[in-house]
């Protein structure tokens, strides 16, 4: 098979071009238990199988709701389009309430859940979908009904013929899932996209990933129910990548030495995670050793590639590499050669760092509306630039509106917004999508992101404040978590300021302060507020007057997806930060 359509055919593009052994593999217990591309397709038409005989219906919504990336997740997927039928996957740790809306308004008849955890909070709504029918698990949960069960259902091959009859009359432009999008203010939308939207984008953005077809292994934990990790597994199933599942958040580190991945991905706030932790380290030494960890630091920080900061430098950077930045190598597991970052701005500092150390982070920029990917960078042939989002995909057109808004057009712009023909039209107008982003394209096609066009504001001055610009520079304070500019209509801009707290101990201690134990402790200690202030001031004098940071107050909780302040791709959710901390709103501007 030579021609992708649809996403079910991705695995037999895959068995065609070389059945993996690896295709999908998943740690159970101690052991990594490796499914074969064969396997793969084997149990996803098990899964069709077993699903019509559930009475399953062409454009019936199936939902998969798992905590964490695996074999099922996949099986599953391949399962239910080729039935004709769309999933829906939802983000595992939204509030009960939003599964209720997302199970109501997609009018899912099936679910599929990891563990005890989700099936908890589904059953705690159950009585309240109508349209749910049941619920099978992964895992083994009591009283709870199997995905085994669909397979045992679809042992017998006799319907596989109606299987295969369903899969032909799949066209690439029929709708292939419902992506609710976490929404930083509101109700999650349903975003439709159809099979061409992202095989397209899979396919397109293949072509920026320097990896070695059919001996590459890939480590994913970002979240399949977001549109970014899912459409890079189909990305790798095309490559013939073997992708490897970790086991959580906490145990990438280790998932790195055991599988030394050639290739995953990345938000920004893992990578920053990841600096702050290896800078923790290098403070940590002493005499030469910690001159010499510096040393390569600042190097990194200024770095720019194909060689632009001249001879003499390059020279350096690869001492520095030898003696310090292998290290970081081996951390990662000695293999890495992409990070692709995206969901959020990169601080350009990390790309240079990590860059510089032989680690290419790979920015890239698109929304769940474009599937996502509308440009990446590319270390080849000069298609990398710092602080940029690198250049745009093949197929896809990018205008710049004249209030500076990237309007986007191409095979990846989604069908529209599920049952929401109104907030379709407000976005999709020419067939061209709205993004809502800032933006500007350089004379070499690189694509720079400016701000969100929602999230800018005027002071009662009249002045514009794009937020994202000022929170990206103070967040490179290693005393700041996180950080939100606030002052639409009011004189000055003022901020939100959730101080890193680990770090902050940390600091306490070694300095021999006394800051007190708790978060409300520490959130009010003056040495504390002093410092911040330090760094807010020096990150300040980059601004313009009217953008400075006058005023800001330390939050004395941690900004949390759970609690409400992040949406699930840790993007803050503006309305919601302010209006928790109303009381520290109108300190700071003395209401």
């Amino acid at each position: 098979m030579n021609t992708i359509k649809r996403l079910f055919d991705f695995p037999y593009y895959q068995l065609s071009n070389g059945n993996l052994p690896n295709s999908l593999v998943t740690k159970y217990g101690d052991h990594w238990v490796e499914t074969s591309t064969q396997e793969y397709i084997d149990k996803a038409n098990q899964i069709s199988r077993g699903l019509l005989r559930m009475g399953v219906q062409p454009n019936d919504k199936i939902a998969i709701i798992s905590t964490n990336n695996r074999t099922e997740w996949n099986i599953t997927d391949i399962g239910v389009l080729q039935t004709g039928a769309q999933d829906v996957p939802i983000y595992p740790t939204i509030s009960q309430e939003d599964y209720e809306y997302v199970l109501n308004h997609s009018e899912s008849k099936y679910v599929f859940v990891s563990d005890v955890d989700v099936y908890q909070k589904v059953m705690n709504i159950k009585d309240n979908v109508p349209s749910l029918i049941a619920i099978f698990s992964y895992d083994t949960i009591e009283g709870c009904k199997s995905w085994n069960d669909v397979l045992d259902l679809g042992k017998d091959i006799s319907n596989q013929s109606e299987v295969e009859n369903l899969k032909d009359s799949i066209k690439e432009t029929d709708l292939a899932t419902l992506i609710y999008t976490s929404g930083t203010t509101g109700r999650p939308k349903g975003v439709m996209l159809s099979h061409k939207n992202i095989v397209s984008n899979a396919i397109n953005s293949s072509l920026r990933f320097p990896i070695e077809d059919g001996k590459a292994k890939a480590l994913s934990f970002l979240p399949i129910c977001h549109i970014y990790e899912r459409m890079l597994l189909y990305l790798y199933q095309y490559r013939s990548v073997g992708i490897y599942f970790a086991e959580s958040i906490e145990s990438i580190s280790d998932n790195l030495k055991e599988i030394k991945p050639d290739v995953m991905t990345a938000v920004p706030r893992l990578l920053e995670k990841v600096y702050d932790k290896i800078y923790a380290k290098g403070a940590a030494l002493t005499g030469i050793k910690k001159k010499l960890f510096f040393w390569a630091i600042d190097l990194g920080l200024v770095y720019e590639p194909y060689g632009q900061n001249g001879a003499w430098y390059e020279f350096k950077l690869g001492i520095a590499r030898k003696i310090i930045f292998s290290k970081w190598q081996e951390g990662l597991g000695g293999n890495l050669k992409i990070i692709a970052s995206g969901s959020a701005a990169l601080q350009p500092r990390l790309s240079r760092v990590f860059n510089a150390a032989g680690i290419a982070v790979m920015e890239g920029y698109g929304l769940t509306e474009t599937s996502p990917v509308i440009s990446v960078n590319d270390a080849r042939e000069g298609g990398f630039r710092v602080g940029t989002v690198g250049r745009l995909l093949p197929e896809t057109k990018v205008t710049i509106a004249s209030d500076g808004e990237i309007l986007v057009e191409g095979p990846n712009v989604m069908i529209g917004y599920y049952k929401n023909p109104e907030k379709t039209a407000e976005v999709l107008k020419d067939g061209k999508f709205h993004t809502g982003d800032i933006g500007e394209i350089d004379a070499d096609g690189f694509l720079k992101i400016t701000d969100r066009k929602k999230e800018m504001f005027k002071t009662s001055g009249g002045k514009y404040v794009a937020p994202q610009l000022i929170e990206n520079m103070m967040k490179q304070s290693r005393f700041i978590e996180q950080i939100m500019v606030i002052g639409e209509g009011e004189k000055m801009p003022g901020a939100f300021v959730q101080p890193n707290f680990t770090f902050v101990k940390e600091w306490a201690q070694i300095k021999g302060f006394d800051i007190g134990n708790t978060h409300a402790e520490i959130a009010s200690n003056e040495k504390v507020i002093d410092r911040i202030k330090e760094d807010i001031n020096e990150y300040n004098s980059k601004f313009g007057k009217w953008e400075q940071i006058k005023r800001f107050e330390l939050t004395p909780d941690e900004w949390t997806v759970e609690a409400g302040h992040l949406t699930p791709t840790m993007k803050l959710k503006r309305k919601i930060i302010k209006g928790i901390y109303t009381d520290l709103y109108n300190k700071i501007y003395g209401k």
